[in-house]
């Protein structure tokens, strides 16, 4: 996913800010599971996001999806 990530950076697509503010990356073996976790997740929501044509797409219903996965790994990480 991470590198799908650079490909779309490379190619003046998207930003990833939500992923970018976490401050989290794959090599980071210090932070817990549920924060890689959550990570994952919101890097999907928003690589589904660039990927979407609308929201009832493909890859519009993914971001949705990936979304709300993100939204409940928060209570992972705050036990």
């Amino acid at each position: 996913m991470v590198q799908m990530k650079k490909f779309f950076e490379v190619n003046g697509v998207g930003e990833f800010a939500q992923y970018q503010n976490l401050q989290i990356s794959p090599i980071h073996v210090h932070r817990s599971k549920a924060e890689h976790k959550h990570a994952i997740f919101v890097l999907g929501k928003e690589i589904a996001t660039v990927m979407a044509h609308d929201e009832f797409s493909g890859p519009g219903r993914t971001s949705v999806r990936m979304q709300e996965l993100a939204y409940r790994t928060i209570s992972e990480m705050i036990k």
